[in-house]
């Protein structure tokens, strides 16, 4: 039997998810489909019901449903649970929906794929403390990073994480402006960026050490003004398309139980991004 999977949002028309899985599905030889569904707040609930009536394997979720299609799933990721919030929706064999958050990981195994898994003793920098923050804290922590910084311009927002997280610590963008040569890894997860034409950083760079790692977690444009500002300090860059891709590939394997070709994908999408340019 044909397997089904979807992504609900709203809006949804810009996911790349449809033409990443799919293109999966048919890389891997596996009968299945991916479809775009537009839910508007009002009609989650019954949405939910309706995939599942009409035999949704799973589905990833996007804005604005990552909170609040908790309390209709049965049961939740140790890590989604932590971080309250949800992006992909596994169907158990018993009909029972399971809640996973792959924002987090994803990011850790895209940044893992440039830098390796050798840098978890650098002090890291995490600039903004939403939802995205939320979850690459949380992944850091899970993965071994333990030298954790989170700044943001509310800076309770950073201290409410670092207290869930148990460790690390909390400082507001001037001090991490005048600290910022101290961190081997700076990670951007705001939505700042080019507005009115004019660019606009989360914090000044002029500090940032030659040789760090800057990584940003928007993808498109692939070289946001936070990179192309950091790249002058000779760092090694992420942009923000692995994550995307490494997300969408965690999800798969918990529908699937297979890890398709991130690399491929990555290379495709750079391809997609750049003509757009």
């Amino acid at each position: 039997m044909k397997k089904w999977f979807a992504v609900i949002g709203d809006p949804i028309a810009h996911s790349k998810s449809p033409n990443m899985h799919n293109a999966w599905f048919e890389e891997m030889n596996i009968d299945a489909a991916y479809i775009p569904l537009h839910v508007k707040s009002e009609n989650l609930e019954s949405a939910i019901s309706s995939l599942k009536t009409l035999g949704a394997s799973g589905w990833n979720v996007t804005i604005p449903h990552k909170q609040t299609i908790i309390p209709f799933l049965d049961e939740l990721d140790p890590l989604a649970d932590k971080m309250g919030a949800v992006n992909t929706v596994v169907r158990l064999q018993d009909g029972r929906l399971k809640g996973y958050n792959t924002d987090g990981a994803g990011f850790v195994h895209a940044l893992e794929e440039v830098i390796g898994k050798d840098n978890k003793d650098q002090e890291v920098l995490l600039i903004g403390a939403g939802g995205a923050a939320r979850g690459i804290a949380f992944a850091l922590q899970l993965f071994g990073y333990r030298k954790l910084t989170i700044t943001n311009r509310t800076v309770e927002k950073a201290e409410d994480i670092i207290v869930e997280l148990g460790e690390g610590k909390a400082m507001s963008i001037k001090e991490a402006e005048q600290s910022l040569g101290k961190f081997g890894i700076v990670i951007q997860s705001t939505s700042v960026g080019l507005a009115n034409g004019e660019v606009k950083l989360p914090l000044s760079l002029e500090k940032l050490q030659e040789g760090a790692i800057a990584a940003d977690i928007v993808y498109n444009p692939l070289m946001t003004p936070f990179l192309l500002e950091a790249q002058k300090k000779n760092v090694t860059i992420v942009n923000g398309l692995g994550m995307f891709v490494h997300q969408g590939a965690i999800a798969y394997n918990y529908w699937l139980e297979q890890y398709p070709n991130t690399n491929n994908m990555i290379k495709r999408l750079t391809e997609e991004l750049e003509q757009l340019i």
